[in-house]
């Protein structure tokens, strides 16, 4: 947590305004995250993430420091032009668009879009004609904590026919994307992807299509409990493996950080509700409910996927395992019980905790008004 965030957070209990779970965002660090992508990818595009953290500070910072920005729906592409980017620096990056969704992008300057499969293709072609289209491909997501599905690419083969289809609409046939998933922590996991890409671009070059962009999709992590390596670790792998599948011939490049952009930046502060065991058993485990759970900001503790760093003022008093919960009367709203967390045995119910890592995906997983809570407060400073 930076000294900017407790300051904030110290006088916004002094004024009593500390009425419920507020999320803080850093910008400074956010800056700093984008200068280090910068540095540490130099020839390659920042297409930031915008599902990640919309706020308009967010994006009009980096809209101020030259980055691009991926979206996936019309309004973000409305929020990220209003934050002052123009439209040949955003991405229509989302493989499932309503038709009129991708005639709207259209009319709005977007030339750039993401498919995976014939029919997104020809959707665009309609709509949307000349403009550029990238395939995404299924890859391994084994090393992230948060593996993806299937539900976005296809298979490297299948590209091959996707892109040549839309050469054949009229479209630009421009690359091939993939995402290792998301919070990775082994830089080499974009080896295999880059090898199938190069693979892509061979055979449609014997076609007749050059390709010209690989767009490395993001998975870049932030710190929770573990460190995790550098992002000038991630760029060396990067540079490495491209260099090993497409030899002198390196390719346009692009990545879309979102949670290691913005990840570190921010940090919740939450309130203990209650304090309780489900027996009187002296093995049984403490409750502690808080005042934010998985409806109101904590989504990604789903599957205890996310492990957040969380403090308190007690941090260094003997401690004890306990389960973590929401306050919702859902009974899903449980944080962490398949692995307990130590916690202060002197904690109280009243007690504020701080949640770091909380910059990315809280608050736009947060419900509107479930069970009458209020969606996640965030403070940008």
């Amino acid at each position: 947590m930076t000294d900017r965030i407790h300051e904030f957070l110290a006088e916004r209990r002094r004024a009593g305004r500390d009425n419920g779970p507020c999320l803080v965002v850093d910008l400074d660090v956010v800056r700093d995250n984008y200068l280090g992508f910068a540095r540490s990818l130099p020839d390659t595009r920042v297409f930031y993430a915008v599902k990640a953290n919309p706020a308009p500070e967010v994006l009009s910072l980096l809209a101020s420091l030259g980055s691009c920005f991926d979206t996936a729906s019309v309004v973000e592409i409305e929020q990220t032009l209003a934050a002052g980017a123009t439209p040949d620096r955003i991405s229509f990056g989302n493989t499932i668009k309503k038709e009129r969704d991708v005639a709207r992008a259209y009319e709005l300057g977007i030339r750039l879009f993401a498919v995976d499969c014939v029919e997104e293709v020809e959707k665009i072609a309609r709509v949307a004609p000349g403009s550029k289209v990238f395939c995404r491909i299924l890859c391994d997501g084994s090393g992230a904590e948060w593996p993806l599905s299937r539900k976005f690419g296809c298979v490297p083969e299948m590209a091959t026919e996707v892109l040549e289809h839309a050469h054949r609409l009229g479209l630009q046939a421009y690359g091939v994307s993939f995402h290792v998933g998301s919070q990775q922590t082994d830089p080499r996991k974009w080896d295999g992807a880059l090898k199938s890409a190069a693979e892509i671009f061979r055979e449609l070059a014997e076609r007749g299509i050059t390709l010209q962009m690989v767009n490395l999709g993001g998975g870049f992590p932030t710190k929770y409990l573990r460190n995790v390596p550098a992002v000038k670790q991630y760029g060396n792998a990067i540079f490495r493996a491209l260099s090993k599948h497409f030899g002198n011939r390196i390719p346009e490049t692009i990545i879309e950080p979102g949670r290691g952009m913005v990840g570190n930046a921010g940090v919740i502060e939450a309130e203990v509700v209650l304090i309780s065991k489900k027996s009187q058993a002296e093995s049984e485990l403490r409750w502690v409910y808080l005042d934010i759970g998985k409806f109101n900001g904590l989504a990604e503790t789903i599957d205890e996927m996310i492990r957040y760093p969380i403090r308190t003022e007690a941090d260094g008093a003997p401690t004890a395992p306990c389960v973590i919960a929401g306050p919702s009367c859902d009974s899903v709203d449980v944080l962490y019980e398949k692995k307990p967390y130590d916690l202060p045995v002197s904690l109280e119910i009243g007690t504020k905790v701080l949640i770091e890592g909380t910059g990315a995906y809280t608050t736009t997983y947060s419900a509107v008004g479930f069970n009458g809570f209020p969606p996640l407060e965030t403070f940008i400073i």
